[in-house]
């Protein structure tokens, strides 16, 4: 009886101490909890380039397939350029007709110039001859008629002196004119080589090939999407975190993140920046308290974690993940 009662003692004893341990255990547990905040509620991100063409025509040829990987500059699309290269020739021989009536126009200031110094020349005569025949007739050597003709003479270069001139004024305007179409033309001209040049869509970036449907011979229409590139080298995460979790999160703080695609491999990033809203706010159809029956909803705040630069490089990630986001908030 007594070996029965001690061993009952001995039990207890092992009882009390585990309890003891598990409560120590769960204490320490909270305890650490507390210096976390985590969220499943988490994807990988990154910037998608929307391909699309900004001129209408022909697909001539396409030149990747999904899931290729592609470089900044690549050629992606060729569109049919015959139609674009007809207007580039159109708009040179335009510009070059233009060159010519400039070219004319600035013949003709030549031409009224010329025509001005002889008419200079001729009233510099015409008024001296008007001086003479003054000075003649007031001697009384000279007749009246003979000082009328002087006059007229005079009156006559006069004029025509001043028509050259005005010629000269009109001559100089036609130039400008012309020169103001030559920028018309030239300005014509490089927005047909623009448009020639879309023909050719090249990769705006480092990444890969996805949503594809671009196909040789089909037509499309400026903005119509046909295909993407997902930059692969500039990736974060996305995790949406309970508004009543960021009390304590700041920039810079440390990041564990587990991706759902490989179990078991912890990735390290930092807190980047919180957005400027809730994602409710930035909703197409955002709430509207004032109607209706209030229910208060805990919100959540997108928060950018970026993936530290010797984060595991040998698991590739791949936009649209789901991560589980663990952010540090106190040190333990």
């Amino acid at each position: 009886m007594r070996n029965i009662n001690v061993g009952k003692s001995v039990a207890g004893v092992i009882a009390g101490l585990v309890m003891a341990a598990l409560a120590v255990w769960g204490i320490m547990h909270v305890i650490a909890g507390m210096a976390y905040v985590t969220t499943d509620d988490a994807y990988v991100d990154g910037r998608v380039h929307a391909i699309a063409s900004k001129v209408p025509g022909m697909v001539l040829k396409v030149h990747v397939t999904d899931n290729q990987p592609v470089k900044k500059g690549d050629v992606l699309i060729e569109i049919d350029a015959a139609d674009y290269q007809a207007r580039v020739k159109e708009a040179e021989a335009m510009l070059a007709a233009q060159a010519a009536r400039v070219a004319e126009a600035q013949a003709r200031v030549e031409g009224a110039q010329a025509s001005f110094n002889v008419q200079a020349a001729v009233f510099k005569q015409a008024k001296l001859d008007q001086a003479r025949a003054q000075r003649l007739f007031s001697q009384g050597v000279l007749s009246k008629e003979k000082l009328e003709k002087a006059l007229t003479g005079f009156d006559l270069a006069q004029a025509q002196l001043a028509a050259a001139q005005e010629g000269i004024m009109q001559a100089r305007s036609t130039v400008m004119l012309e020169k103001a179409q030559i920028e018309t033309r030239q300005a014509a001209l490089e927005a047909a080589n623009l448009n020639k040049s879309y023909t050719c869509i090249t990769a705006p970036a480092d990444g890969m090939v996805t949503k594809k449907s671009a196909e040789q011979g089909n037509m499309v229409q400026p903005g119509q999407p046909m295909m993407a590139i997902v930059a692969l080298d500039d990736i974060w995460v996305t995790a949406n975190f309970k508004e009543t979790q960021l009390e304590h999160v700041h920039v810079g703080q440390h990041v564990s993140l587990r991706v759902d695609t490989y179990p078991g491999r912890v990735f390290s990033g930092q807190v980047h920046s919180m957005m400027a809203g809730t994602g409710a706010a930035f909703s197409l159809f955002p709430p509207e308290n004032a109607l209706g029956n209030y229910v208060k909803v805990v919100q959540r705040i997108p928060v950018k974690i970026v993936f530290d630069k010797d984060a595991d490089k040998a698991h590739e990630l791949r936009v649209g993940m789901s991560v589980t986001a663990k952010i540090r908030v106190k040190e333990e």
